[in-house]
């Protein structure tokens, strides 16, 4: 008897241990994943409007926490539709063939003050490749407007290479019309019930 509760008891602690943290829900008309890229001299700016995210922090307990994304690449959007029909074409995106990228957390760590570090794999086109991501904790509030619920607020700023993941063959970067450098920014806001 004393070792069938022993057993209980173990397991219930082992289940104790992979508890994820709170869910956040993206508030995602306060959210965005921005990018920069060079075209010739000037900066082209843009966004991807559709895209979803599960999300679970507790910043006190960051190894239970995971943030996981799915973009869709049709959405890209840089105020010119020629040239957004082009990103989505096999010259770049190939959006038909690879309708979204997506990464998927592995690991989040405290890397000091309000500064996290998320490890995972980005995925974009063919290509998987490891990412380590350093990102913001703004905080969490109670939301102004629902009593009811806690806010909270993410920024990450990083930089690819979309040749690595081949959104683009170089042609046009050796033409020095596209850089292959591409700053990326994505900012969140995200709500959970108290």
């Amino acid at each position: 008897m004393k070792r069938i509760i022993y057993i209980a008891f173990s397991l219930l602690l082992l289940g104790q241990t992979h508890v994820m943290a709170h869910e956040w829900k993206t508030d995602l008309s306060h959210s965005g994943i921005l990018f920069e890229i060079k075209h010739i001299y000037s900066t082209v700016r843009g966004h991807f409007s559709d895209f979803t995210g599960e999300v679970f922090f507790d910043p006190d307990n960051p190894e239970k926490s995971q943030f996981d994304f799915v973009v869709k690449v049709d959405s890209i959007n840089t105020n010119n539709g020629k040239r957004d029909n082009h990103l989505r074409s096999d010259d770049f995106f190939a959006a038909s063939m690879y309708p979204v990228m997506t990464f998927k957390s592995s690991r989040v760590s405290h890397a000091g003050g309000n500064k996290y570090v998320l490890e995972g794999k980005m995925t974009i086109r063919d290509v998987t490749k490891d990412m380590v991501l350093e990102f913001i904790y703004w905080g969490q509030k109670e939301n102004p407007f629902k009593k009811n619920e806690m806010v909270a607020g993410f920024d990450t700023r990083f930089n690819i290479n979309r040749l690595d993941f081949n959104v683009g063959d170089g042609k046009f970067h050796k033409m020095g019309v596209v850089g292959k450098d591409v700053d990326i920014l994505i900012s969140l806001e995200v709500v959970r019930k108290k």
